[in-house]
Formats: C-alpha cells, sequence, structure tokens
C-alpha cells in the first residue's frame, strides 16, 4: 500500500509526503458540492492526494460510491484520500457513512479526513487496515479530542479557509497545537505560491487547498463561480450561519448583502437540533445546488446564491489546470 504508519516524532514535509506515498505536502481537499472525480485525480497525478467527499460524489455528480472510486482511480495512478463526516446525525446516516467507509477501505484507500465530532469509530475502522485518519480541528480542545480518539495528523482549519472556517490566525493555530506529537496540516488561506512556502516555513509538514482548486480547469463548477473567485478580494469573504447554523465562509453577493448572515430562531433551531439538522442541512445544500446550477444558465452566479471560498481569493487570478498550480508552487522545493 501506499501508507506508513505515523512514528511518533515532529514530522518535515519530506517525511510527511513520504508517509503518505506522495510527491507534494498537498492535499486537495473536499468540497461539497465542487469535489467532482476529475478534480480529486488531478491533485493526486499532479503529486499531492485528492480526497473524494461521498456526498458529493454520490449526490452531486450522479456516481454509485464504488463506481465513483473506481472512475477516480482509473484517471490517475495516485493514491487518494475520502472525507468521512463524523458527526451523529442520525443513525441512517452513520449508517450510510459507515458503508462508504467500508467500501472505500474495500477499494484501498487508506487516507481518510474526518470531521465534526468524534473520530474514534473511523479511527477503529481504518487502523486494522493500515490506513491513516487526520482530523480536522480549529481550537485546542478540538485537537485534545482528536489526539485521544487516536487519530494519526491534524488538519488546522484557521480563520482564512473556505468553509466552515476556524477563528485563529495559521500562526495562532501552530502556537495552540504545534506542541502536539503528530503532523499538522495547514488549511485556509493557501491560494498561491507564496503562501504555500509561508506554511511551510511555519512549520506545518504541508497544506490542504480548496479554493484554489475550484477555479481550475479539472474542476466542473461553472465558469461564473470561478470567475467569482478570481474577482473576489479577501475583504470580500464573510461568514454566513444561514445555510448549516454554524459559520460558513463565503463570497459577499448581492443575495449575501440582501438576507443577511445570520439564522433566525427556527432556522437556528432547524440548523443545529440533533435530530433533524443533517437532513436539514442537506436540504438546504440540495437547495444550493439547484439554485446554482439555474442562476449559471442565467449568468447571474455571482447575485444568486451561497458561493463558499476563503480567504485564499486573494491568490487567485486565474483558471488554470491543476498540475501547474503544483509545478509552480514546488518549483524551489526540489
Amino acid at each position: 500500500m501506499y501508507y506508513h504508519h505515523v512514528m511518533q516524532t515532529p514530522l518535515d514535509p519530506t517525511a510527511f509526503t513520504e508517509m503518505l506515498g506522495i510527491r507534494h505536502p498537498i492535499i486537495g481537499g473536499a468540497m461539497y458540492p465542487c469535489s467532482n472525480p476529475e478534480l480529486v485525480a488531478a491533485v493526486s497525478s499532479a503529486g499531492g492526494i485528492g480526497v473524494l467527499q461521498p456526498v458529493s460524489l454520490v449526490y452531486v455528480h450522479g456516481w454509485d460510491f464504488r463506481e465513483g472510486i473506481r472512475h477516480i482511480r482509473s484517471l490517475t495512478d495516485g493514491p487518494i484520500g475520502m472525507n468521512v463526516l463524523t458527526e451523529k446525525s442520525s443513525d441512517r446516516y452513520l449508517e450510510r457513512m459507515q458503508q462508504w467507509l467500508d467500501i472505500g477501505l474495500e477499494e484501498g484507500i487508506r487516507f481518510f479526513v474526518s470531521s465534526l465530532g468524534n473520530p474514534r469509530w473511523i479511527v477503529d475502522r481504518v487502523e486494522p487496515a493500515g490506513g491513516l485518519v487526520f482530523h480536522d480541528v480549529t481550537e485546542r480542545r478540538w485537537a485534545d479530542k482528536a489526539v485521544q480518539a487516536g487519530v494519526h495528523g491534524l488538519i488546522a482549519v484557521n480563520g482564512r479557509a473556505g468553509g466552515h472556517a476556524g477563528s485563529r490566525s495559521p500562526e495562532e493555530l501552530l502556537d495552540e497545537i504545534g506542541d502536539i506529537d503528530l503532523p499538522i496540516v495547514c488549511a485556509g488561506g493557501i491560494g498561491d505560491a507564496a503562501a504555500y512556502r509561508r506554511a511551510l516555513e511555519l512549520g506545518y509538514v504541508g497544506v490542504q487547498i480548496g479554493t484554489r482548486l475550484i477555479a481550475t480547469t479539472e474542476c466542473t463548477e461553472s465558469a461564473e463561480y470561478k470567475q467569482a473567485i478570481i474577482d473576489a478580494h479577501e475583504d470580500d469573504i464573510v461568514l454566513t450561519h444561514k445555510i448549516t447554523g454554524v459559520p460558513v465562509a463565503v463570497i459577499r453577493t448581492e443575495m449575501v448583502e440582501r438576507e443577511g448572515t445570520e439564522a433566525g430562531p427556527i432556522e437556528h433551531w432547524l440548523l443545529t437540533h440533533p435530530r433533524v439538522k443533517h437532513w436539514v442541512r442537506a436540504f438546504y445544500s440540495i437547495r444550493s445546488v439547484i439554485r446554482l446550477k439555474r442562476a449559471s444558465r442565467r449568468g447571474v452566479v455571482s447575485h444568486k446564491d451561497y458561493l463558499q471560498a476563503g480567504k485564499s481569493v486573494a491568490g487567485v487570478n486565474a483558471v488554470e489546470p491543476v498540475a501547474e498550480i503544483v509545478e509552480r508552487w514546488t518549483a524551489r522545493q526540489r
């Protein structure tokens, strides 16, 4: 297999890439709805590791989960990873995620990125197969819980990230969790070569990128969405509570300005209630995709939908192939 168990000693980027069996310390972050198979495969082919997002693969891009993995495999010889959401919103949801995880293991995936909740059940399934689990964390208390759950690495999601961002700067977050004896990956604000190199200089073993990957030729999102990322400035990124009930980083659009960023009392209850939040969030996400597709046909995406993106938009100036981005970023590391 591509992977080796983590040694409990500090790692540098070279040790990290050797651990994952990749050439460059770059993780292509899982994104809903943007992680289409071609994009995941392109990151792995470029020397990083692309991470598939199950809900996106099945419900947005229309693949049977196992066949979707095999399709990605047909597009790249590099290793791929899988995102596993750990929250237990319902028995049915948890059962589906467990089934997907088991299929991923059966299909040879050995790198998993977990997020939300306690990843203990994921570690218990993955370790016997020789796999690795890296968990998304935004502050020390979640990092400590992830360590207690037995994860093999941490993905430090800072306040510059898209989607569910943290609140700390990359420097502050590393200062807060850097003494933990696990590899720590920087997630958030990595939009150009300078930001990539800065993260490694700070002491992160690698980076996870998301927003930068949307504005690529391999991503199947609309041209309008990609252009909105190119046109956006750092100050155009705002946090909204109206998608999932917790802050999500999006581009400030006319719709965001009109509807505001705070969920009303009923919305907040629905989005955060343990019994219904998963299904309500899924409904919101599906509605968002439908609205995005309709808006794309009208050419007014930037005015009609929530466009998730992080502050790394400041470094995105063009739609480019993934391989060209990775080549430029890593040129000085070889």
